[in-house]
């Protein structure tokens, strides 16, 4: 018996049984029902580029060109399904998967048959059900334009005055014409009760009148009422959340480096819908190419970046990759075959981030307020009438220290550090002094301070009472008279 091993356990389990909040990552997040989209996190992938996990449909495929299926499918979603919802993300966003002519779904040719390269339409609805069966939700892209001219509709003479235009290699809409908005709608609808999915993403909308967009999006919502639509793209439809390419690029800019200009970090919410926020891109380049340019090394960039996204008050989106450091300048190089065998530090990571968040409705919807905003260094709080929490982002280039008052965390209160474990009292000159190494973000929770750390102290006494208890036992053992032997005659 390795007594250090079984006490350093033993003392592990107890002193995480007195904790509020725990570290290890929560499963999967909370019921979606409960859920508003604001609260939700959003894991961005491409089927074909992330697991295969079936052999039977890799006609066609080539793991070696780029331009190539390579082979990922709804089998490897299903298989992947742990992986991802142990990230603490709850919807995943798999792309376009109407049969296409290219691997990320940028030359449709259907709207309603599924992709045969990424499975059968029963493999996607048991993914679907397999994913809600863990309170993750699956989202999925439908563009409404670009299609290939190869698209069903394009090669049927009746619909002739559909088209609008074939621009690089792509067939436009009239998206003026009822019968195309109609059919697009029926489309759409018809997926969406067909499978169940939990959520649409609009996507080729430029070229779309507002007018028939927000009649796409009530037709989708009285078919499926929990239903959240969204886009990629900028719009004033009636869209669940809002996007724009100006609030994706403040925070790839704010973490590529450090002591960067973080003044419009509160551009992103002075809106009324929740926003998308992000620092990657699967249709330029990659968050690792821009932090790799400016000669800093990435996984502690993407830490900062991740640390801080996953705590403001806005709906995080991830793309596939970004927790492995995925590079890349333009597609495909930014859509490259996932690898599972990657260091996990980054992941680990973010497990422990969005376990918090999951955890703690306050850090998904509370209050926001902006204490300390200066070049790289973030303070802000989350509040709610049951708790509160100070983030501190350290994106600079030196040790920082931020002097908080009772004023702004409460009388007779403590810092209680959970990524780093620090915790912080008010000290002789009525501060809370918070002092952060460079490049490093913390999320304190704001405790009563009782002075001695009594659940502490109890799972303390519990582990040396077991300990002595057991080595007692094994005395007793030793003494305790041993069985003579038979004497063979």
């Amino acid at each position: 018996m390795k007594f250090k091993k079984w006490i350093s356990a033993t003392a592990a389990s107890l002193l995480l049984a007195t904790s509020f909040v725990s570290l290890a990552p929560a499963a999967y997040a909370d019921e979606p029902a409960t859920r508003s989209i604001a609260e939700e996190s959003i894991f961005d992938l491409l089927v074909d580029r992330f697991f295969n996990g079936s052999g039977s449909n890799d006609f066609d495929t080539n793991t070696k060109d780029p331009e190539k299926f390579a082979g990922g499918d709804f089998t490897g979603l299903q298989d992947k399904l742990n992986f991802i919802g142990e990230m603490g993300y709850t919807i995943v966003s798999i792309g376009p998967i109407f049969s296409t002519e290219k691997y990320d779904g940028s030359l449709l040719t259907s709207y309603t048959t599924l992709e045969r390269h990424f499975g059968t339409s029963e493999e996607f609805q048991s993914v679907v059900e397999a994913y809600k069966a863990k309170n993750m939700s699956m989202m999925v892209d439908f563009p409404l334009n670009n299609v290939s001219p190869n698209h069903e509709w394009a090669k049927d003479a009746t619909k002739a005055d559909w088209v609008a235009s074939t621009n690089n290699g792509q067939v436009q809409w009239d998206l003026t014409n009822k019968d195309v908005q109609e059919a697009l709608i029926q489309s759409a609808t018809e997926f969406v009760s067909t499978y169940g999915i939990g959520g649409v993403r609009l996507t080729n909308i430029a070229e779309a009148d507002t007018d028939f967009i927000n009649e796409m999006i009530a037709a989708l919502k009285e078919t499926k009422a929990s239903l959240y639509v969204i886009s990629n793209e900028e719009s004033d439809a009636n869209f669940d959340a809002a996007f724009t390419p100006a609030i994706a690029e403040i925070y790839r800019h704010m973490f590529k480096n450090v002591d960067m200009d973080s003044s419009k970090l509160m551009e992103p919410f002075t809106g009324e819908k929740p926003v998308q926020i992000m620092i990657d891109s699967l249709e330029t380049y990659r968050f690792t190419f821009d932090s790799a340019t400016e000669n800093m090394f990435p996984p502690t960039r993407l830490k900062m970046a991740m640390g801080a996204l996953f705590m403001l008050p806005g709906i995080p989106v991830v793309q596939y990759g970004t927790e492995i450091a995925m590079n890349g300048e333009a597609k495909p190089d930014t859509h490259q075959l996932y690898n599972f065998k990657t260091d996990t530090e980054l992941i680990d990571y973010i497990k422990n981030v969005q376990s918090l968040r999951n955890q703690s409705a306050t850090l998904r919807k509370g209050d926001f307020e902006v204490i300390t905003n200066d070049n790289g260094l973030l303070v802000f709080t989350r509040t709610s009438d049951e708790e509160k929490w100070v983030i501190m982002v350290n994106n600079t280039s030196a040790t920082q220290r931020v002097d908080l008052t009772p004023a702004q965390l409460g009388e007779g209160k403590m810092l209680n550090g959970i990524l780093h474990e620090e915790k912080v009292r008010l000290n002789e000159n009525e501060v809370y002094p918070v002092i952060l190494d460079r490049e490093m973000v913390e999320i304190y929770q704001v405790r009563n301070d009782s002075g001695f750390n009594i659940p502490y102290m109890v799972a303390l006494g519990l582990v040396w009472v077991i300990f002595i208890g057991f080595v007692v036992i094994i005395i007793k053992r030793g003494k305790a008279p041993r069985p003579k032997k038979d004497i063979q005659s």
